[in-house]
């Protein structure tokens, strides 16, 4: 793709992504702020594991407001543009960018997590994900570059042809990436620590996303339209 092109798509953008960043930044700040209320309540000498378990009515409620979150960005996605692909790398970048400011504001309320290998119960549907806090972010940055590569390409006029293997593949690397999360994950059911992250199985679901995505970036197929 020619660079003068993308650079031209990119700056058309701007007035779009920008309110997606302003988004994914605010609400990364309302659910950091849940948090803090939640572990002011929960652990008042500080998060960690194993991890103190909730009501369950009052676990219900926060696995409903994880459910909720999703809908309100993909909500926002749909009100973006008219195309589903676009729609979808639109949820892709608010999600990155509100997971990575999520734990930036953590850090500078909390000053948590100590580091990037610092363990963080992620999500609680339909089982607990738990891993360390790289593990989300290098997650959060791959949707939001695909996400800027889809964005950037189609608005230049590039015809995507994503059929079902590719969706089939992408779909088996979210899993491969769930799992390994949902290994770990097993200690919040037994109240204990986690004693390590099958980083091996994350990295394979997470680098086979991302090849699977650049070949079919560089298909014939894949070519801008008239």
């Amino acid at each position: 793709m020619d660079n003068s092109k993308q650079s031209n798509s990119f700056s058309s953008l701007k007035p779009i992504l920008s309110w997606l960043y302003v988004w994914g930044i605010a609400f990364g700040y309302i659910e950091a702020a849940i948090v803090i209320y939640l572990r002011r309540l929960y652990y008042p000498d500080g998060f960690s594991f194993p991890i103190v378990l909730a009501d369950i009515h009052i676990a219900a409620v926060e696995m409903m407001r994880e459910l909720m979150t999703l809908i309100i960005i993909w909500a926002v996605a749909e009100l973006t543009f008219r195309t589903s692909l676009k729609k979808l790398a639109v949820y892709m970048i608010m999600f990155g960018v509100w997971d990575i400011f999520y734990y930036i504001f953590l850090k500078l309320f909390l000053d948590w997590p100590e580091s990037f290998f610092t363990w963080d119960i992620l999500f609680l549907i339909p089982l607990p994900w738990v891993g360390p806090v790289l593990a989300p972010i290098l997650v959060s940055l791959s949707l939001i570059y695909a996400g800027m590569v889809i964005l950037v390409e189609m608005n230049v006029g590039t015809s995507f042809q994503f059929g079902k293997k590719f969706w089939i593949m992408e779909i088996l690397a979210a899993v491969i990436i769930i799992i390994s999360f949902m290994i770990p994950g097993t200690a919040v059911i037994n109240q204990a620590v986690p004693e390590s992250f099958p980083w091996a199985i994350f990295l394979t679901g997470l680098f086979f996303g991302l090849v699977v995505f650049h070949s079919y970036l560089i298909k014939e197929s894949n070519i801008p339209s008239d």
